[in-house]
């Protein structure tokens, strides 16, 4: 990487604001096609959490450009949030592609905030060559900060925090910075978060996100980008245990719909630890659309699928056979002792559900998140001690007699009500295996309900987060229900007089009771031109 070197330049907008950027540029040739990131974290980090280093993409023949946003790094200008990045987006691509370094082809990159930054800009801007957005979405609600109406308690507020830190270092508050970080080590964050961002940064998106999350009738910023850009060549990365995973599927969809053929690979990844091929992927994407001629765009979508129990890349199900045996969906059953008895509660397959159970949640020792994609541990995770507690009701099928393949979005439709305004359904799928001795987490979801509508038994609906797996012989499918996930969500109080959040002595206990005649398991689409099934074949 000697032959890459680096600078500092500023770009003045139209309203006078100097957004500053640093350049790495290949030593010999050129001029280059750009790779451009515009993030709000610092331009020496580059999102090197996540990514290569700058000089690695440079060292490929490319102009890199890390830009600070407005009111963050050495930019200028007060930060507000994603409603600022669409008029900045339009004067940045323009001035990248008149650099003199730059042969005028572009391509942006980068995840989270810098994913949605790429596809913000004002009506009628040239779209760039190529984009590749990752782990990002376009809903502030439904991809950014909530699931199922819950506000994401441990992701939203450190990440709320973290900007609140980065905004009392630019102001050289020097003990703000202190207090606010020391929050995030000792863990105190999870108890005095909200108190600190309306301290520290009460215009921030989280803060509001949390007030929003509490206020049924706000309406929430749904962002859209421009028709002509979701048809450009896109590359969407994904990964299981990552939360704006229905946010990317969400993109995918609308660039289908647009017109574009966009790429998509969701894997074995969590927000911030990634497979390593990734950095390859994406160097073949932009080696096909910037660095040789403009080729006709493909004929179809290209997606590629990481199995978690397989541990194998696969295409999307429609290429898989439907045996004879296809389960369409999964009763649930109960004798009134599903957390209890572990085989008291069963998932039995293109049944009707039957019987009930009830489960008391105590705000004193409320369940634990563990793995998935909300809490503070991502991932992969064993749940068996959390399904041995008695405030965990559990349903768990026959030990297989073929594979199970099981691909798309848990969706599951109960009845239930509490003795509370208010509860929170907190759902698990996962499998249990031969031995009974390891439950493999392999999907959470959560479904919030506020208000007197909690006390009434009425058929309600949770979506778990997407997932594919294979289960084998011998293998159980598991479905575990409860009524928290501390602190992946902040704890329902049972009552609108305060919100939700750590536990406090004015939660109260919430039963939550579950008429399971009408219950069912079932499974949405991933995505838009494939028809969902879940089948049984031979092993």
């Amino acid at each position: 990487m000697d032959s890459v070197s680096w600078k500092d330049k500023k770009l003045t907008l139209k309203d006078g604001v100097e957004l500053q950027s640093r350049i790495w540029v290949p030593e010999s040739g050129g001029p280059w096609p750009a790779l451009l990131m515009r993030q709000p974290y610092g331009r020496e980090i580059a999102s090197t959490v996540t990514y290569s280093h700058p000089s690695w993409w440079a060292s490929h023949g490319y102009l890199v450009v890390i830009q600070d946003v407005r009111g963050q790094g050495n930019s200028e200008g007060n930060f507000t949030g994603f409603k600022q990045e669409a008029s900045d987006t339009t004067e940045t691509h323009a001035w990248v592609k008149s650099l003199p370094e730059c042969n005028g082809r572009l391509g942006t990159y980068g995840f989270s905030y810098q994913g949605l930054t790429q596809l913000l800009a004002e009506p009628d801007t040239p779209p760039p060559d190529c984009i590749a957005p990752a782990m990002t979405g376009l809903e502030e609600q439904n991809h950014w900060s909530c699931e199922g109406g819950a506000f994401w308690w441990h992701i939203g507020i450190a990440w709320g925090l973290q900007l609140a830190a980065l905004k009392a270092r630019r102001e050289k508050k020097w003990k703000d910075w202190e207090k606010l970080r020391q929050s995030l080590e000792n863990g105190s964050y999870l108890r005095d978060g909200p108190a600190l961002l309306k301290s520290h940064d009460p215009k921030g998106m989280s803060f509001e996100w949390l007030q929003m999350s509490n206020q049924c009738d706000q309406p929430w910023k749904i962002h859209k980008p421009l028709k002509s850009w979701l048809n450009v060549p896109m590359l969407l990365i994904g990964g299981w245990w990552d939360p704006h995973l229905r946010g990317i599927l969400d993109i995918y969809k609308k660039s289908i719909s647009a017109g574009g053929n966009p790429e998509l690979h969701i894997g074995p990844a969590t927000h911030l630890q990634w497979w390593e091929e990734v950095q390859q992927i994406q160097l073949n994407f932009f080696n096909l659309n910037l660095q040789k001629p403009k080729s006709k765009k493909r004929s179809k979508p290209e997606e590629r699928l990481w199995n978690v129990t397989s541990k194998t890349w696969e295409s999307p199900s429609k290429e898989k056979q439907i045996t004879n045996n296809s389960i369409s969906y999964w009763g649930l059953v109960s004798n009134g002792q599903a957390n209890i008895d572990s085989n008291d509660g069963v998932l039995v397959p293109n049944m009707n559900g039957k019987g009930s159970v009830h489960v008391v949640h105590d705000p004193w020792r409320p369940v634990p998140a563990i793995g998935g994609h909300l809490g503070p541990n991502p991932g992969e995770a064993d749940r068996l001690s959390i399904d041995l507690r008695t405030d965990v009701a559990t349903f768990t099928s026959s030990p297989l007699k073929e594979t199970l393949h099981l691909e798309g979005i848990p969706t599951l439709k109960i009845k239930i009500g509490a003795d509370q305004e208010g509860f929170d359904l907190c759902t698990a799928l996962s499998v249990v295996n031969t031995s009974k001795k390891k439950v493999r987490q392999l999907s959470t979801g959560v479904l919030r309900v506020l208000g007197k509508p909690a006390k009434q038994k009425l058929l309600r609906k949770v979506s778990l987060q997407p997932l594919l797996a294979d289960l084998y012989e011998g293998e159980s499918l598991r479905l575990s229900v409860a009524g928290a996930a501390w602190p992946a969500i902040g704890v329902n109080p049972g009552h609108k007089r305060k919100i939700c959040g750590a536990p406090s002595p004015h939660c109260n206990v919430i039963t939550l009771t579950i008429n399971l005649s009408e219950s069912k398991l079932e499974f949405k689409s991933l995505l838009p031109e494939f028809n969902f099934h879940q089948s049984r074949s031979s092993t």
